[in-house]
C-alpha cells in the first residue's frame, strides 16, 4: 500500500486504533490519545472501517471526485484530431477559441505534448558482424581533467575545487563481433590525434590475429576530415559513419563508454588526472580478459575471440 506522503499514521496504527475502539471498547478520545492524533481523525478512520471493512483503512485519491470545468471528451477529441494534423497548440487554441494553456493541458494528459510523439517508433536495428575485425565501432568521450581532489576525495561538497584542469578526450574502439576494446586517453579531439589513435587501434588488433575490414564512427570533424580519409585508404579498410542524429546507429561504442564509464572513471576515487589515465590500462585487461559480458553468453570478449578464431579454423 502506498501510504499518502502527508499520512500520521501508518495502516498498522490505524488498525490498531480502529480495533481499540470498535473490539476493546475504548472511548474516541481515549484512543486518539494513544495513537497521538485527534479524536476527528480516529472518527474518520472508525467510520471507514464499518462502512468498508479492512479497505477503508487504505489511503484514498486526493483527486477531485469531479472537476465542473474540466474540457469536455467531445472537446478533447477534437484537439487530439487536430494535433494528428501536426497543428501546434496556438494554431489550436485559435482555431476552437480557447485558451493555450488549457489546449497545452490537454496535449499533455492524452500523451501529445511533443509533436515527435507522432511520428512513428524507429525499430530497433540490432546486428552483429560474424567476424572479427569486420567493423570496428570508434567513438569519443570527453572528461573533465582532475587538478585536485574534489569531494570523493575530501568528503566536502562545500568545498569547490579549485584550478584549470582542461580535458580529457577518451578515445574508444570497440570490435563488433567480439566486443574486444582498444581505448586511449588523449589531449585532443583534432583530426591528427583520431589518426593517429585509429593506426595504433589497427596495429592492436593486427597483433591478435584481427584484420580490420571497416570502421564506422559519427560524423565528427576529425572523422570528416581529408587526413582521416587518406589514412583509412592507406589502411585499406573502410570508412562508414552514422546517420546525423542517429548516435544509436554506433551503439556498441555508445554502451562500452558507459561501461567504461562506470567501471573506470566512476569505479574508483583518483586525486589527478594522471592517476585515472595511469589506471586505463588495467581496467581494459580486465574488459577484454575476464569481466562477462551479457551479450556474449556472460563470456569475456577474448574468449569470443578464441571462439571465432577455432570456428574459423574448423571450416578452413
Amino acid at each position: 500500500m502506498k501510504l499518502h506522503a502527508n499520512a500520521a499514521l501508518s495502516l498498522n496504527q490505524r488498525r490498531r486504533m480502529v480495533c481499540r475502539v470498535i473490539e476493546q471498547r475504548w472511548s474516541l478520545t481515549k484512543a486518539a490519545e494513544a495513537a497521538e492524533v485527534s479524536e476527528r481523525t480516529c472518527s474518520k478512520w472508525v467510520g471507514r472501517y464499518r462502512t468498508d471493512g479492512h479497505d477503508g483503512l487504505l489511503d484514498r485519491s486526493s483527486a477531485p471526485r469531479s472537476i465542473p470545468h474540466r474540457t469536455p471528451p467531445e472537446r478533447v477529441e477534437v484537439i487530439e484530431c487536430l494535433r494528428r494534423l501536426r497543428m501546434s497548440g496556438a494554431e489550436i487554441a485559435e482555431c476552437l477559441g480557447m485558451a493555450l494553456s488549457t489546449v497545452s493541458a490537454v496535449l499533455t494528459r492524452i500523451g501529445l505534448g511533443k509533436l515527435s510523439r507522432l511520428d512513428p517508433l524507429e525499430p530497433a536495428n540490432r546486428y552483429e558482424r560474424r567476424a572479427a575485425g569486420e567493423l570496428l565501432h570508434v567513438d569519443i568521450k570527453k572528461l573533465g581533467g582532475i587538478s585536485v581532489p574534489g569531494h570523493r576525495v575530501t568528503g566536502n561538497r562545500r568545498q569547490r575545487a579549485r584550478g584549470k584542469a582542461g580535458w580529457q578526450f577518451v578515445h574508444v574502439c570497440v570490435d563488433d563481433a567480439t566486443r574486444l576494446a582498444y581505448v586511449e586517453v588523449l589531449a585532443d579531439e583534432k583530426a591528427t590525434s583520431a589518426v593517429g589513435f585509429l593506426r595504433r587501434a589497427i596495429a592492436f588488433y593486427s597483433a591478435r590475429g584481427i584484420t580490420v575490414q571497416s570502421v564506422m564512427t559519427d560524423n565528427g570533424s576529425c572523422y570528416r576530415s581529408v587526413a582521416h580519409g587518406i589514412a583509412c585508404r592507406a589502411l585499406g579498410i573502410r570508412h562508414l559513419r552514422t546517420r546525423p542524429y542517429r548516435p544509436r546507429t554506433n551503439g556498441k561504442a555508445e554502451r562500452f563508454i558507459k561501461t567504461l564509464i562506470a567501471g573506470w572513471n566512476d569505479g574508483a576515487i583518483y586525486a589527478s588526472s594522471a592517476q585515472r589515465t595511469a589506471a586505463l590500462s588495467g581496467w581494459i585487461d580486465f574488459y577484454n580478459h575476464r569481466r562477462p559480458h551479457g551479450a556474449l553468453g556472460h563470456k569475456p570478449p577474448i574468449a569470443r575471440l578464441n571462439e571465432l578464431n577455432n570456428l574459423a579454423g574448423f571450416y578452413n
